[in-house]
C-alpha cells in the first residue's frame, strides 16, 4: 500500500516532539505533506520553532512548516509552559533552527493543500488546539468534504479533564474550534486521555531510548526526564502519558488500539464544563456517532513501535 498522506498541527510540545519524530521515521507507511503550527502549548512563535527543531534534529529540512493561528477562534489564549517548559521543549539543549518558515499561513496551506490534492487522501492528524483546522473549514467549506479523515489528540471522558476538573488542554483551549470540527461530518478518530493515561512511561521504558546512542534517542529520553515529573507528580503515577503519538502510531499499527464508534460533542458554554467532550459511550442520547473514541492500548507494542522507529533516526 502507498503511505498515508498527512498533514501534522501541532503546537511542541514534547510529546509532538515524540510524534512528529515517529512520523518522519516512517516513510514506508506515512507521508508528511506538511506541518502546520499553533499556539497552545506554547505561543506560536515558539510553537512554529520547535516544529523546525525537530525537523532539523530528524534530518529532514525538506519537510515543510508553516506558522498558523496565533489564538483561538473567539477566546484568550491558554498556554501549559507549567508542564513543558518555558520553550515548550524544555529537557535536552538543542540548537536554534536554520531551516526557515515556508512562506505563507498554515490555514492558507491548508486549504490549498486539500483543494488541490485529490479528494479523500489526506489525513489531518492535529495534535494540539484544532484552531487552524476550524479556520480553514470555516473559511473554505468546500474542503471538508476532501478530507480523508482527522485522527487527533484530545478530550477525555472517563478520565475527566487534566486542565479543568472536566476539560483536556487541546479542546479547553478552543472549544469553538473544537465543536465546528466534530461536528463537521468528517470521519474521526480521537485518541483521549482514556486512552493516552494507558501509554505510560517507566523507567525502562525511556532508558530504551537512552540506549539507541542517537542524538534522536537521547533527546526523546530527556524530553520524557523532563515532562514525566508533572504527570507524577500529578496523578502519583509512576511515569507520564505519550499523548500525541498515540495518533502517529495509530495510523501504523492500528491492531494496537481499540475503541467504540460513538458521538462526541464539544460543551462550549457550560459554566463548569467548557472544553468538555461529552462522549456517549454507552449510546443512550440518541445522536448519530461521529467518532471512533479510542479507550484502549496495547502499550508494551506501542513503546516497541516507538524505539523501533525512533532508532531509525
Amino acid at each position: 500500500m502507498p503511505p498515508r498522506r498527512i498533514v501534522i498541527d501541532t503546537d511542541p510540545g514534547q510529546d509532538d516532539a515524540v510524534a512528529i519524530l515517529l512520523a518522519l521515521a516512517s516513510p514506508d507507511e506515512i507521508e508528511v505533506l506538511g506541518i502546520t503550527a499553533v499556539a497552545g502549548n506554547v505561543p506560536l512563535p515558539l510553537t512554529a520553532r520547535n516544529a523546525r527543531i525537530v525537523c532539523e534534529l530528524a534530518g529532514r529540512t525538506d519537510v515543510r512548516v508553516f506558522a498558523g493561528c496565533d489564538a483561538p477562534m473567539s477566546r484568550p489564549l491558554v498556554t501549559a509552559e507549567h508542564v513543558h517548559g518555558k520553550t515548550g521543549l524544555d529537557g535536552p539543549v538543542l540548537p536554534e533552527p536554520t531551516m526557515p518558515l515556508a512562506p505563507g499561513h498554515a490555514v492558507d496551506f491548508l486549504i490549498e493543500t486539500l483543494r488541490t490534492e485529490p479528494p479523500g487522501t489526506v489525513t489531518l492528524c492535529p495534535l494540539g488546539p484544532l484552531t487552524n483546522i476550524a479556520t480553514a473549514f470555516a473559511r473554505a467549506p468546500d474542503i471538508v468534504g476532501r478530507v480523508r479523515d482527522i485522527v487527533l489528540m484530545g478530550g477525555a471522558y472517563f478520565e475527566v479533564g487534566n486542565i479543568t476538573p472536566s476539560a483536556e488542554f487541546n479542546i479547553y483551549v478552543d472549544p469553538e474550534a473544537a465543536d465546528l470540527v466534530f461536528r463537521s461530518g468528517v470521519p474521526l478518530t480521537v485518541m483521549p486521555l482514556d486512552l493516552t493515561h494507558k501509554a505510560l512511561t517507566s523507567r525502562d521504558r525511556v532508558e530504551a531510548f537512552r540506549a539507541l546512542g542517537t542524538p534522536v534517542g537521547r533527546a526523546v529520553a530527556e524530553w520524557t526526564d523532563f515532562f514525566e515529573r508533572f504527570d507524577k507528580e500529578k496523578y502519583g503515577s509512576a511515569g507520564a502519558p505519550l499523548h500525541d503519538p498515540c495518533v502517529i502510531a495509530y495510523l501504523i499499527r492500528p491492531e494496537l488500539f481499540s475503541g467504540r464508534h460513538i458521538n462526541v460533542v464539544v460543551e462550549t458554554e457550560g459554566r463548569y464544563t467548557t472544553g468538555m467532550t461529552v462522549a456517549d459511550w454507552w449510546r443512550v442520547s440518541g445522536r448519530d456517532p461521529n467518532a471512533q473514541f479510542m479507550r484502549d492500548v496495547d502499550a508494551e507494542g506501542f513503546f516497541a513501535l516507538l524505539a523501533e522507529r525512533i532508532g531509525r533516526l
